[in-house]
């Protein structure tokens, strides 16, 4: 575990989402980085390819996010898509509607205290799952997908469509796009119906969990103690009281049906066969100090 001192040079990238939704929390934060900080440069990215921009031209400057799950997701990808992960030491000042994963890896609540953190806090380093497609989990993943809150602006927002709201004819093109996602919610839900029970093989370290022989009503992966996550399977109860099954280890790899999961705050799929990996210590947050 590092301390930092608040003289180090901060890039404080905020989010658009942030900026639409509680401008008067990213103006604290602004505030309070600004006061703290010897040097801080404030980037307004307006969609995500400038946001990846923005932080791949960091230079020296620690990057601190202000923003939501999604942004603070979107970071974590692009980070370890240039493969400076493990050597960068992010911040977070949660902002906006969805802070669930922020707030479970331990950034405070409210923007005075997520902002002091970046000046006062100290680094600690966390685990995270990276797949065999290169995405990257922080928290839970769970199969099949529990359902997400409704957004607002769901497939807009996704596509980063709705970086640019201040444009009329933008406004116009998303008020069109709600009154086309509300006709047709079958086909752009954030999170179909849960299916039935599915037939998976759940391996963990190599070792078979649960075989395909055996229906399963859900799986988890959560973080365990460091280096390892602890895998719950629920078997299907057929009448009696299903004894869940529960393993801990470095790699699970899951393969059978078709099955979506939900990985933070998304959820992907469907795919057949997705193997995850813990890479202890890859994620460097900057984190309230000891008392």
């Amino acid at each position: 575990m590092a301390t930092f001192a608040t003289s180090d040079q901060l890039l404080v990238i905020i989010d658009p989402v942030a900026r639409r939704t509680d401008g008067e929390s990213v103006r604290i934060a602004k505030d309070v980085l600004s006061a703290g900080a010897a040097s801080t440069k404030v980037c307004l990215p307006e969609g995500p390819e400038e946001f990846a921009r923005v932080l791949a031209r960091r230079g020296s400057r620690r990057p601190v996010v202000v923003g939501d799950d999604r942004a603070l997701m979107r970071t974590v990808a692009l980070l370890h898509r240039q493969r400076t992960l493990a050597e960068t030491v992010l911040s977070v000042v949660p902002v906006g509607a969805a802070l669930g994963v922020a707030h479970a890896l331990g950034v405070p609540t409210g923007a005075v205290a997520a902002a002091r953190a970046v000046l006062d806090g100290a680094e600690r380093r966390l685990d995270v799952l990276v797949d065999d497609s290169d995405g990257v989990v922080l928290g839970a993943l769970r199969i099949p997908p529990v359902p997400l809150a409704p957004q607002s602006e769901p497939a807009v927002a996704e596509a980063g469509l709705a970086q640019g709201g201040g444009h009329p004819w933008l406004r116009t093109y998303h008020s069109l796009f709600r009154t086309l996602v509300a006709s047709r919610p079958s086909r752009l839900s954030a999170a179909p119906a849960p299916p039935g029970p599915a037939r998976l093989r759940i391996e963990v370290d190599g070792v078979t969990l649960v075989d395909l022989d055996q229906p399963v009503e859900a799986v988890s992966v959560t973080p365990g103690i460091p280096g390892t996550v602890v895998v719950t399977v629920r078997p299907l109860s057929l009448g009696a009281v299903a004894v869940p099954l529960e393993a801990r280890g470095r790699t699970v790899t899951v393969s059978g049906a078709d099955f979506r999961y939900r990985a933070d705050a998304m959820v992907a799929g469907p795919v057949r066969r997705r193997t995850w990996t813990v890479r202890e210590g890859a994620l460097g947050l900057m984190l309230p100090g000891p008392a």
